[in-house]
């Protein structure tokens, strides 16, 4: 059917073909960044496994070894709604949502590029994570260089946040809500 024809709001599902074993447990554990670790326990880029489900053979993977980073598509599993405009961790106004990467969007997928330690049995050993523990991993894809990298593009209101507050500057985790 052409996407014309196609209802609006339409529903799409997925199934999670691997999980997140990582050593953050809570929001507040995990950095807003996967390589801005300033501000965690060990201030050290966290090692992980993504681990598959069964019904995901080895062969669906095993070729991803040699591959320096790999792209997480994931679910925000934990997220709860989400407005139009969200207030970004680093400070200034509030900016909207598709502009930022809050976990509440409107529908709560992330994306996130981790170095790739190694490929494991059942799972993938994985570098510089801001996952928490048992986020769901809906695919896995490779970091080809020549495509990934845009090196020179800008970045909107970042870029004025960066000049502002020093490159790449973002805060660590948050102390708890009361």
């Amino acid at each position: 059917m052409p996407a014309s024809d196609r209802p609006a709001f339409q529903p799409i599902s997925f199934i999670p073909i691997a999980h997140v074993r990582s050593p953050y447990a809570t929001r507040i554990d995990a950095p807003h960044q996967a390589t801005v670790v300033e501000g965690t326990e060990s201030g050290d880029l966290a090692e992980a496994r993504i681990e598959f489900i069964d019904f995901i053979p080895a062969e669906a993977f095993r070729d991803l070894a040699g591959f320096d980073r790999v792209w997480l598509v994931f679910v925000f599993d934990r997220s709860e709604g989400w407005k139009t405009e969200v207030k970004p961790p680093r400070g200034g106004p509030k900016r909207s949502v598709l502009a930022t990467r809050s976990p509440h969007r409107p529908n709560s997928i992330g994306l996130s590029a981790v170095e790739l330690v190694a490929v494991e049995d059942r799972a993938l050993r994985v570098r510089g994570i801001d996952l928490l523990d048992g986020t769901p991993i809906l695919d896995v894809k490779p970091y080809v260089p020549y495509a990934d990298a845009f090196p020179d593009a800008r970045a909107g209101w970042i870029d004025a946040l960066d000049a502002k507050q020093g490159k790449h500057s973002a805060p660590g985790p948050r102390k708890p809500r009361r």
